[in-house]
């Protein structure tokens, strides 16, 4: 017969013992003596404990000055884990001192800036401990003062956090002031994160909780009331790793992290981070070349507290995990980061959580104003700004949606999901970008400008103000004077608008790019320094470019090995999408065409290409895979039939396709494309495209139509439905290696399932997906649909037909 388990509260207790043997440590000390000085200076003197492990003394930090601190002094990154005066940097020259009051710390002129503030007892002498705690005692050896019981924003083996003792994250990753967040434990025995009144001291909006209040843990032990209610709480971080909230009386509350990293092996600490995540890091004391530094370490359910920080924070008041009028995205590495949407910026692009301001002309509420012709929308697919709306309509469409906000001065952005629609007026606050949030935002901008106008009242009484002096000049001089000064405006004029005209002119008519030198697009790319990929011809680069006094990331595409075909390509690329403006069309921004460098510069893709996206190790959510293949076939009809000439794109592949911030679909790389005349439906080139994705006629000597670009988009198309590349010989089956084959078969023999095998999200209407794609693969060009029809059959405006057999049409030859 089987024993019965333990109770839960003796395995606890069994946890709790195990604990406390690894966490008794010797300790050992260098005292320090009353009088002893640091002075804040370059590569200056600074206290450390006997193992060297820690150090106490001034770090310089940027240009801004000294911060008297601890940081871990065996490792490159001096990681800084306490500090004094955070608040107010001092200058070089600075100086801390020991005195029997306690320590000192003056800035260069001698004003008291900081003091460890004992009073009552005299301090005999000072100690950094190798667990990186500062110590002041008295002659009796008892500590006076501590900065374990001073914590700033992060937690060490062997500290404690006490009732209503808190971690205040930082201000940003190099601004060591304080920040925007709080981890508090609470009188009741509640861990919480805040969100601060910035720039205030008081808790805003709590975000995360370890719900272990008191009728929290009575559940768990079914202890009485009354051995609670009297009962201390404090927050433990022991030599084994472990993070855990346990009661005066011993017992274990809640298990933060169990990560079990022994001390003696690792440097560990848990942070409150600036972005307002709670993290566990080690870093391994026998640093080998194959260490990667300071590793997040976590073993419950995810790798920080909260795990989507984006999503955590939905605060009435306040501006969420970004700035006002931005939005927060949760990256591949569990970190958040924040955007403005498109024609929105920065306000401070080195401080991107202060948010985001509007890059044109409000809507005017003029009675007699006449603008909101001026403005239309920017959708965002499972984006919104909660919180912030002051007006909902229910049974409505998305049509109405638009109209309600066109019509609304006030505002400035519709949610719309389900049927409903809610405004929202600035400022937009806790923005964010996710999955599960549904629906769509459609962001209210101006059409004629996407930059503030440079027109209005003050550019008016500037060009009065120019009429009034050469007017002036003109009347208070003499004929002559008059002649000759017109004569020079003239000609000035002239030049100007010739000098215009040969700057705009120099490469190509009637575009509306700007062009560079290549001494600053070298200078933008740090070197070209930074790699995004790269393809036969060309390798494409990060940089950065001022545009109207606002730093914004760019790709520079650098054509390499310049050659006849090379050149082709470049001007192709430049002619065909420099005439083109669509949301699913990645902007070509200009050029450089100087002597013999040839460079492209791109708005820059956050997400990267869909091929990563599509191929990596995570498999994409069934409705972001389709929203990315509406959102490609609607760039293909613009090119094919909305565009002012019709274009072949001729190389549409995963790798050509780039994501924005929302995951939003965009066709580039148009270095292969071809543009047809106005009176041509068909042209006659050499191959061109991608093996596996190039249509059959483009093998027969057969005139190509748009149709080449169905056939890529089809053979695409079932790459998202599958999740898989289109012709992949490490499968069970050699009937799966082809996948437009395999796809058929499947749908043949009414197997569909087979085709997203465990993924219970695309069994609903992935029939109709696949119809589509086949319908696009036909080896005859004309059975194939135009990918206006085929945008129809997506958006489920018309119905979808039973494709034939994609071969039959080689079959019938």
């Amino acid at each position: 017969m089987a024993l019965p388990p333990p109770p839960p509260y003796i395995i606890y207790f069994f946890l709790l013992f195990i604990m406390l043997i690894c966490s008794s440590t010797a300790q050992t000390q260098r005292n320090i003596s009353l009088g002893s000085p640091l002075t804040a200076a370059k590569n200056g003197l600074f206290w450390e404990s006997p193992s060297g492990d820690f150090a106490f003394g001034f770090q310089q930090i940027g240009k801004g000055g000294f911060l008297l601190a601890i940081w871990f002094n065996k490792i490159p990154e001096r990681t800084i884990v306490w500090s004094a005066n955070r608040e107010n940097l001092v200058q070089e020259g600075s100086k801390v001192e020991l005195t029997k009051l306690g320590l000192v710390l003056e800035d260069s002129k001698g004003n008291q800036i900081w003091a460890s503030g004992i009073s009552g007892i005299d301090v005999a002498y000072g100690a950094m401990l190798d667990t990186g705690n500062l110590v002041l005692a008295n002659n009796n050896s008892a500590n006076l003062w501590e900065s374990f019981n001073k914590p700033t924003d992060t937690l060490l083996v062997g500290q404690t956090l006490s009732q209503n003792m808190k971690l205040v994250a930082r201000y940003s990753e190099t601004n060591y002031s304080s920040g925007r967040y709080h981890f508090i434990l609470q009188s009741d025995g509640n861990l919480v994160l805040y969100t601060r009144t910035f720039p205030l001291d008081t808790p805003n909006f709590p975000y995360w909780e370890s719900s272990t209040q008191n009728s929290g843990f009575q559940l768990i032990f079914n202890q009485s009331e009354s051995s609670t209610q009297n009962s201390g709480f404090q927050l433990i971080f022991n030599q084994s790793g472990y993070i855990y909230l346990e009661a005066k009386n011993g017992t274990i509350l809640d298990m933060l992290t169990s990560n079990n990293n022994a001390a003696q092996d690792f440097y560990q600490r848990a942070i409150l981070e600036y972005d307002g995540v709670l993290r566990q890091y080690v870093y391994p004391k026998k640093n080998d070349r194959s260490s990667s530094g300071w590793n997040m370490t976590w073993t419950q359910s995810s790798t920080s507290i909260p795990s989507n920080i984006c999503l955590a924070i939905r605060e009435g008041r306040g501006s969420g995990a970004c700035g006002y009028n931005s939005y927060c995205v949760l990256g591949n590495d569990q970190r958040p980061s924040c955007h403005c949407p498109n024609s929105y910026t920065f306000i401070d692009p080195s401080d991107k959580m202060k948010g985001c301001k509007q890059a044109f002309e409000a809507q005017s509420c003029d009675e007699d104003s006449r603008d909101a012709d001026d403005f239309d929308f920017i959708s965002m697919e499972n984006t919104d700004w909660p919180e912030t709306d002051y007006e909902k309509f229910q049974m409505v469409n998305e049509d109405f949606c638009r109209r309600a906000c066109l019509g609304d001065c006030f505002c400035v952005l519709v949610f719309f999901r389900d049927g409903r629609c809610w405004k929202k007026g600035h400022p937009l606050s806790n923005g964010r970008v996710d999955p599960s949030l549904g629906g769509k935002a459609l962001i209210k901008i101006r059409i004629n400008n996407s930059t503030l106008k440079t027109g209005g009242t003050n550019s008016k009484k500037k060009d009065q103000s120019t009429l009034v002096l050469v007017g002036s000049v003109l009347l208070s001089s003499s004929v002559f004077m008059n002649v000759l000064l017109a004569a020079a405006i003239f000609v000035l004029f002239r030049f100007r608008q010739k000098s215009k005209v040969i700057k705009q002119n120099q490469f190509l008519p009637d575009m509306n790019l700007q062009t560079f030198t290549y001494a600053k697009l070298e200078k933008a790319t740090n070197g070209f320094k930074e790699l995004l990929g790269r393809g036969s011809f060309a390798g494409v680069f990060k940089g950065v470019l001022s545009f109207d006094n606002c730093e914004c990331l760019v790709a520079v595409k650098k054509l390499e090995h310049m050659v006849k075909e090379n050149e082709q390509e470049f001007k192709a690329e430049v002619i065909t999408i420099g005439c083109t403006n669509h949301k699913n069309l990645v902007r070509l921004i200009g050029f450089c065409n100087e002597g013999m460098h040839r460079l492209l510069i791109y708005e820059y893709m956050s997400n990267g290409s869909l091929a990563s996206f599509l191929f990596g190790q995570l498999k994409p959510k069934w409705h972001q895979r389709m929203h990315i293949a509406l959102g490609i076939a609607r760039g293909l009809f613009y090119l094919h039939e909305e565009c002012s000439t019709q274009i072949l794109h001729c190389d549409i592949k995963p790798q050509n396709i780039l994501l924005d911030d929302s995951y939003t679909a965009r066709i580039s790389d148009f270095g292969l494309a071809k543009i047809l005349k106005p009176d041509q439906t068909r042209t006659t080139t050499g191959i061109r495209g991608t093996k596996g994705y190039v249509a059959p006629e483009w093998f027969r000597n057969m005139p190509v139509t748009v149709k080449v670009d169905v056939y890529s988009y089809g053979i695409l198309l079932l790459e998202l439905i599958c999740c898989r590349k289109n012709v992949e010989e490490d499968v069970k089956d050699d009937a799966q290696i082809i996948l437009a084959d395999w796809a058929y078969d499947c749908y043949a023999d009414g197997k569909l399932d087979f085709l997203v095998e465990n993924d219970d999200e695309a069994s609903q209407d992935m029939e109709k997906y696949v119809m589509v794609a086949l319908w696009c693969i036909q080896e005859d060009p004309l059975l194939r649909p135009t990918m206006k029809k085929v945008t129809l059959m997506l958006e489920g405006t018309i119905e979808v037909s039973v494709p034939p057999d994609p071969t039959s049409f080689i079959s019938s030859i």
